[in-house]
């Protein structure tokens, strides 16, 4: 009994004494500068040749830098310089290597050459690989190695041109998966050749470390410490995109020295457990069962907040910290969360600093008014949490297959029914009831923000919708009818066999949570009287019939490579069919009025002759109606009070080095949120202190009785 006593008091004293019972991190933490989030899923590569995911950028984008990236504030999305001190300059080249004028036309062009300048003094992060005596390690050494803060000995060094340049050699090395490895060797001149160089170099010595400094690649050439150039075929513009992934990223020849040693692969020593970098953080812990965590590299001091934005940016506090170096936050740990609640009710409790928005939580997190304007909901406001939103450069769609002879093809019935399903399927509705309104109905297979995409009126798709008071409004059913008659199909019959047409949708939706979706898009066909098939098959297997045109109509989605609407309408053109060119052209799509004009309008600089082609392609693909353009989705992100600077940047996945939280008001908001309801306690000391006092009194009557 006084046992029990004793170890209730002690938890009443702690309960007293202000600390948070609930918090997942350690008291020592409280006021430092840390960002709080979360990860779902391990990335399976952290090495910047082989990594393509979006939650694999999410740490890449913020440990490497590449030569540019996009200015976080600006819209439309924009290059700006990272790691080089200015944009790359351009210069195009006739077949004999001779220079030519930049107003030459792009047929003229064979070459096109970048010369890209980094900023001197950068430095890596510090790292065992740069340390001599850890690049010859017995195996005996290993023994207590797990990690890279096992090692005692670490360094650094400067970073050079020829690092940028041996990143890029890494694109086609043998033993790695590039990604874009493949579009690559079309354009950086050499490439593969030098593939296949490599390739028969690792046959020849299988065992030995391929050394990439031994053989030059002609289209990249290392001019002094902080000057490269790459060499493309032809004119490409896009080319300067890919300078912001981490692709082309410089990486030290020391760390593939250092990780191909005996030993090191079995510890998870690699680049892809340990990446190493010279962006604004380094990767300083990985337990991927758990959390992984982001710290601040202290050499990193080659870039400020970006002084110049948007109008009304200042206005709503986003240029406060402009000049100021960055990272502007010390520390991110990522913590594992599987499930939405838990990661929800800590985000709730102040324990994440942001948070995305499940289904389950949307009616509790977000109103939306009469209008369609989402705010945050009452409790929201009462927390100090604030919403921002932003149309994702994603387009989801459904295909149809140009080699069907039902629906596809440039025939004018074939036409006419894809333009009254097209008129049919209500994707506001769809946005409204399975995207919690989340999404924009799309006209086009370009989203708002790229170049190309036009606002208003001028932007719609005139054969599914009419524009009325302002706004674009869906056309009556009955037009939907009429088409469809037109066509052929009087009722949803095919009046030349006089059978009910059916329509069949490949789809990898399964499960429960799909069935009301699929249902849905029934009702959509069943409205002009058209059966629709869905078969629902893995991925794999709808893989398959994508690749050999074996279906009729498919779901799909794109998330752009790259702010450009060369990245989209390219999934239309003609010489990217998959069935036969392998290409990314599911649909099998085939105008030769829009390959033209796409051949013409993919590699010119954005201007008002490139958007006349695009006004041009795009009134192609509305009347042929390859697609139901589908929506653009919405992304939703909830911050609170505390966290500065957050403007959403679909783009830029090196955003979090802009942010800046307000550690003092977390703590003091963490407190209020979190403290302890202590009446519970008090009320079972009570009860407990008097059942003590009868227990004690009932066994010391006992004792008097026994003793008399």
């Amino acid at each position: 009994m006084k046992s029990l006593l004793v170890v209730l008091s002690l938890l009443l004293l702690s309960a007293c004494d202000g600390g948070l019972w609930n918090s997942p991190y350690p008291a020592a933490d409280d006021g430092k500068s840390i960002f709080y989030t979360a990860f779902t899923e391990r990335p399976k590569h952290l090495d910047p040749a082989q990594a393509y995911s979006e939650n694999e950028y999410e740490f890449l984008a913020l440990i490497y830098a590449p030569p540019l990236q996009y200015h976080y504030l600006k819209r439309p999305y924009q290059l700006v310089p990272q790691a080089a001190s200015a944009m790359p300059t351009v210069t195009y080249q006739d077949k004999n290597h001779k220079t030519l004028p930049e107003s030459v036309a792009p047929a003229r062009i064979a070459y096109s050459v970048y010369e890209i300048h980094i900023k001197p003094g950068m430095r890596y992060q510090s790292h065992p690989a740069f340390v001599a005596e850890n690049m010859h390690l017995p195996a005996r050494d290993l023994a207590g190695i797990h990690a890279l803060n096992d090692f005692t000995r670490t360094g650094t060094r400067v970073v050079t041109a020829a690092d940028y340049a041996y990143q890029i050699k890494r694109l086609v090395h043998p033993q790695l998966h590039t990604p874009i490895a493949a579009v690559m060797e079309e354009y950086i001149v050499g490439l593969k050749d030098y593939a296949a160089k490599l390739e028969q170099a690792a046959k020849v010595h299988p065992d030995a470390f391929l050394d990439l400094n031994q053989y030059p690649l002609p289209g990249v050439q290392v001019v002094d410490e902080t000057t490269y150039r790459i060499t493309i075929h032809g004119k490409y513009p896009q080319f300067a995109y890919w300078l912001a992934m981490p692709f082309f990223a410089p990486m030290p020849p020391e760390a593939e020295r250092f990780y191909a040693q005996d030993g090191m692969k079995e510890r998870n020593l690699s680049l892809d457990w340990w990446p190493l970098g010279s962006g604004p953080y380094y990767l300083s812990e990985n337990n991927p069962n758990q959390r992984m965590v982001l710290t601040k590299n202290p050499y990193y001091d080659s870039e400020k907040y970006p002084n110049e934005g948007e109008p009304g940016d200042a206005a709503a506090g986003l240029l406060a910290d402009a000049g100021k170096p960055l990272p502007l936050i010390d520390k991110i740990v990522f913590s594992l969360e599987k499930e939405t609640i838990p990661y929800w009710n800590k985000f709730l409790q102040g324990y994440y600093d942001a948070s995305g928005i499940s289904s389950d939580s949307f009616d509790q997190a977000v109103q939306v008014s009469v209008g369609g304007e989402a705010s945050v909901s009452e409790q929201m406001k009462a927390q100090g949490i604030s919403l921002s939103t932003s149309v994702a450069t994603s387009t989801m769609y459904t295909g149809f297959n140009w080699l069907d002879p039902t629906v596809g093809g440039n025939t004018e019935r074939a036409r006419k029914l894809r333009q009254a399903i097209a008129i049919a399927v209500d994707f506001e509705e769809f946005v409204s009831i399975f995207a919690n309104g989340r999404g924009i109905p799309a006209q086009s297979p370009i989203p708002p923000g790229i170049f190309g995409y036009r606002e208003g009126e001028a932007g719609i798709n005139h054969y599914v919708y009419d524009w009325v008071e302002g706004a674009p409004k869906r056309k009556p059913i009955a037009e939907a009818k009429s088409l469809l008659a037109e066509a052929g199909y009087p009722g949803g019959v095919d009046e030349q066999t006089g059978q009910p047409l059916v329509i069949h949708l490949d789809t990898t939706a399964t499960g429960v949570g799909n069935k009301s979706r699929l249902d849905w898009m029934r009702k959509q066909f069943d409205k002009i009287g058209v059966q629709l098939d869905v078969r629902s098959t893995d991925y794999n297997r709808f893989q398959d019939k994508i690749r050999r045109g074996d279906m009729q109509m498919y779901y799909y989605g794109w998330n752009a490579d790259y702010p450009d609407p060369e990245n989209f309408l390219f999934l239309l053109d003609g010489a990217q069919a998959k069935v036969s060119k392998g290409g990314e052209n599911a649909s099998n799509y085939s105008n030769p009025e829009f390959d033209r004009l796409f051949a013409q309008m993919k590699n010119m600089d954005n201007s008002p002759a490139r958007q006349a082609l695009i006004d041009r392609m795009l009134e192609i693909l509305r009347r042929d109606s390859p697609w139901l353009w589908g929506y653009h989705p919405k992304n939703y992100v909830l911050q609170h009070q505390w966290l500065h600077n957050v403007k959403s940047n679909i783009m830029a996945n090196n955003k979090l080095k802009y942010w800046r939280v307000d550690t003092q008001l977390r703590d003091q908001m963490r407190r209020e949120w979190n403290q302890p309801v202590l009446w519970p306690l008090w009320l079972g000391a009570g009860l407990l202190a008097l059942f003590g006092g009868w227990m004690w009194r009932v066994l010391r009557k006992r004792e008097d009785a026994t003793g008399i």
